[in-house]
C-alpha cells in the first residue's frame, strides 16, 4: 500500500481535525451502545424479572419506587426517565454526527487541495519534453478525477475503519456479558468476510484503475475537440466526432459498470455472511431462551446488539471499496508526480547576480528528442550581446528548437550553451529565464483582460508601465478602443481579438518583462502587410539595447540583422550578414529568390 500511504503523507496539518472525526465517532459509539439496554430493562420489567440493583437505586434516588411486573407511579417515573435520557442521547449523537461529518470533510477536502497544488507544482517542474507526449484531459483527469477519491479515503474510510473497529471490540464485549457462548457463534460468517474482502482487493483495484484510465480518455478527447471545434464545424466533422466521443462515453460507461458489478457482488455476499450469522443466533438464542437460559429482555437485547454488531462489518467493506478505489486514484497520481524532470536546477546552480549582459555561445551544441534523429548537431555560433541573429531556413529544420535551448525548455544532448560565458546548466531556471522574452507566431493569451495579459510579463507593474508598454508595442490606441479597454475580457486564448491585436498584446507582454534577451520566432507571419508594419515598428523599439533571435519567414524582414544564419539538414550551412550571404550563392540566395519570384507573382 505504498501510494495510500503517500495519501497520507499530506494528512499532517489536518491531522487535529481527523483525530476529532475519530473522537466525536468514538463518542457516537458509546451513545448507540445505551438504547438496546434501555430496550433490555423494559422488557426484563415487563415480563416480571428482577431489575438490577442499581437500576432500582436510580430509580429510588428520583423518588420511584419501582416494583417489575406491576404498573405504578414509580413504573411510569422510570418511564419518563427511561425516555428522557433516550432522548438527550439522541440529541448528543446529532450533534456528534455534526461534528464527525464536517471535521472530517475539513481533513478530507484539505488534503485533496494539497495534493492537487502538490500535482501542479510538479507538472510546471515537468519540461516541454514531456507534454508533447501527453494529451490534456489525462493530465487534468489524473489532477482533478483522480485526487478526488483522496477526500473518501481520508474523510470516510480512514475514520470508519478505526472507529467501526472499536465498536466491534465494544459490542462484541457486550454480546459476551449477555452471552458468551452464543458471541461466538455470532463470529461464524467473519472468516468468509474477511476472505471475501482479501478476494475483493485484487480484483477490484484493477478495475477502478481501468475506469479511471476510461475517464482520463474521454477527458483527454473532449479537451481535443473542444478547443477544435472551429475545425470540426469547417471540416463538417460532426457526426464522425459525434461517434468517437460516443465510442469513449461507451468505453468509460463499461468500465464503469464492471467496477459496479464487482462492488455489487461483493456487497450482497457480505450481507448473506452476516445474515447468516443472524439465522444462527436466531435457533440457538431461540433455544436457549425457551430453556429459560435467556431471559426474553437478554433475548431481544442480543438481537438489537447483534444489527450493531454487524452493521460495522458492513461498512468496513464499504470502507475497503473506498481503500481500493483511493488506491487506484492514487497509483495514477503517484505515476505522475514520479515522473522525474529532465531539465532541472543542478544541485549547485547559481542565480545570476545582476541583468545578463546577453553574450550567447553555442559550443558543439547537439540535440535530438527521445528516440528520434538528431535535429541539431554540432552547432557552433557565437551571438554579442547587443546583437541582432536571424534564423532562416526550410520548414523543420530546428530553428524552433534552437531558441528553445536558450531558455532550457530543453537540454543540449552534447556540447553546451554559454550565457555570458557560463553554462547554462550552471544557472538556477529561474534566473535564466528571467533574462529572456519571447514573441511567439502562436500567441497564448490566458482567459482574463487584456490588463491580465499584459502584466503577465511583469505582474508588480504600475499602470503606467504598462500603458507605456502597449504604447511601444503599437497596441495602446486599438486596446482603447475596445469595450472595456484594458479592462476587456479577450475570450479563451484571446479568441475575441484579430491575429494582430494579440501579436501586439504578446509584445507589450516583452517589453514590460524588460529582459536583455529577445526571441521572436516568426512575430508576424500570419498578419496582413498594415498590421506587419506596425508590429514590425513595433519589434525594432523593442530589440533596442537587446540581443535578439529572430526566427523569419519573410526573408525580408531581416536584411538589416547583424547576422544571417541559415540552418539546413541538422547543422548551420552558412552565416554572415545579407551582402555576404548573398555573394555567396548559397541556401539564403536561392530562398530569396524564390519569395521574390513569388512576391512578383501575386
Amino acid at each position: 500500500m505504498k501510494t495510500v500511504r503517500r495519501i497520507f503523507s499530506y494528512l499532517g496539518p489536518y491531522r487535529g481535525w481527523l483525530y476529532m472525526t475519530i473522537a466525536s465517532m468514538i463518542l457516537l459509539v458509546v451513545v448507540e451502545l445505551a438504547p438496546p439496554q434501555f430496550y433490555r430493562l423494559l422488557l426484563n420489567a415487563v415480563a416480571g424479572e428482577e431489575l438490577p440493583g442499581w437500576v432500582v437505586n436510580v430509580a429510588g434516588r428520583f423518588g420511584f419506587d419501582v416494583v417489575s411486573g406491576e404498573w405504578t407511579a414509580g413504573t411510569a417515573g422510570l418511564l419518563t426517565l427511561m425516555a428522557g435520557t433516550l432522548l438527550v442521547l439522541q440529541t448528543i449523537g446529532a450533534v456528534l454526527r455534526f461534528v464527525r461529518s464536517y471535521t472530517a470533510h475539513l481533513a478530507g477536502w484539505g488534503v485533496v487541495a494539497d495534493a492537487r497544488r502538490d500535482v501542479y507544482r510538479h507538472l510546471q517542474r515537468l519540461s516541454l519534453r514531456y507534454y508533447s507526449d501527453q494529451q490534456t484531459g489525462q493530465i487534468m483527469s489524473r489532477m482533478v478525477n483522480d485526487t478526488d477519491y483522496f477526500e473518501r479515503l481520508i474523510a470516510h474510510s480512514v475514520p470508519d475503519t478505526a472507529v467501526n473497529v472499536l465498536k466491534l471490540i465494544g459490542v462484541s464485549a457486550v454480546l459476551s456479558a449477555i452471552n458468551w457462548r452464543l458471541m461466538l457463534l455470532t463470529l461464524v460468517p467473519v472468516p468468509f468476510i474477511v476472505a471475501g474482502m482479501q478476494g475483493f482487493a485484487k480484483v477490484v483495484r484493477p478495475a477502478f484503475r481501468a475506469r479511471q484510465k476510461e475517464l482520463g480518455e474521454l477527458n483527454a478527447i473532449l479537451a481535443d475537440n473542444i478547443s477544435g471545434m472551429r475545425e470540426i464545424k469547417a471540416f463538417n466533422r460532426e457526426d464522425i466526432e459525434a461517434s468517437r466521443i460516443s465510442v469513449r462515453i461507451d468505453n468509460y460507461r463499461n468500465s464503469m459498470l464492471r467496477a459496479l458489478r464487482l462492488m455489487a457482488t461483493f456487497g450482497p455476499a457480505v450481507e448473506w455472511s452476516a445474515a447468516l450469522g443472524t439465522i444462527v443466533v436466531v435457533y440457538f438464542g431461540g433455544r436457549l431462551a425457551f430453556e429459560q437460559v435467556l431471559t426474553p429482555g437478554d433475548l431481544v437485547a442480543f438481537f438489537a446488539y447483534l444489527t450493531q454488531f454487524y452493521q460495522p462489518v458492513r461498512q468496513l467493506t464499504m470502507a475497503w471499496e473506498g481503500i481500493q478505489e483511493a488506491a487506484a486514484g492514487a497509483d495514477r497520481v503517484a505515476e505522475l508526480l514520479d515522473e522525474e524532470p529532465d531539465v532541472d536546477d543542478l544541485p549547485n546552480a547559481e542565480d545570476i547576480p545582476q541583468r545578463a549582459r546577453g553574450r550567447l555561445t553555442f559550443e558543439d551544441a547537439s540535440f535530438s528528442y527521445v528516440d528520434g534523429d538528431p535535429v541539431l548537431e554540432h552547432i557552433d555560433l557565437d551571438v554579442p550581446s547587443g546583437s541582432m541573429v536571424a534564423l532562416v531556413g526550410p520548414t523543420g529544420v530546428g530553428k524552433t528548437t534552437l531558441v528553445s535551448l536558450i531558455p532550457r525548455f530543453y537540454d543540449v544532448c552534447e556540447g553546451r550553451i554559454l550565457l555570458d560565458g557560463r553554462d547554462i546548466r550552471s544557472l538556477t531556471l529561474a534566473s535564466l529565464r528571467e533574462q529572456v522574452s519571447m514573441v511567439l507566431q502562436d500567441v497564448f493569451l490566458f482567459h482574463g483582460t487584456v490588463r491580465e495579459n499584459i502584466l503577465f510579463g511583469r505582474p508588480g507593474a504600475s499602470e503606467a508601465e504598462m500603458i507605456e508598454a502597449a504604447k511601444v508595442a503599437n497596441a495602446h490606441d486599438f486596446i482603447l478602443d475596445l469595450p472595456q479597454g484594458y479592462d476587456t475580457m479577450v475570450g479563451e486564448r484571446g479568441v475575441k481579438l484579430s491575429g494582430g491585436q494579440k501579436q501586439r498584446i504578446s509584445i507589450a507582454r516583452a517589453v514590460l518583462k524588460d529582459a536583455p534577451i529577445l526571441i521572436l520566432d516568426e512575430a508576424t507571419s500570419s498578419v496582413d502587410t498594415e498590421t506587419e508594419l506596425l508590429i514590425q515598428e513595433a519589434l525594432e523599439r523593442l530589440m533596442v539595447g537587446r540581443t535578439t533571435l529572430v526566427i523569419a519567414h519573410r526573408l525580408s524582414t531581416i536584411r538589416n540583422a547583424d547576422t544571417i544564419v541559415v540552418l539546413q539538414n541538422t547543422g548551420i550551412s552558412e552565416q554572415g550578414s545579407h551582402e555576404e550571404l548573398m555573394r555567396n550563392g548559397g541556401l539564403y540566395r536561392r530562398l530569396i529568390e524564390v519569395q521574390t519570384r513569388l512576391i512578383a507573382a501575386a
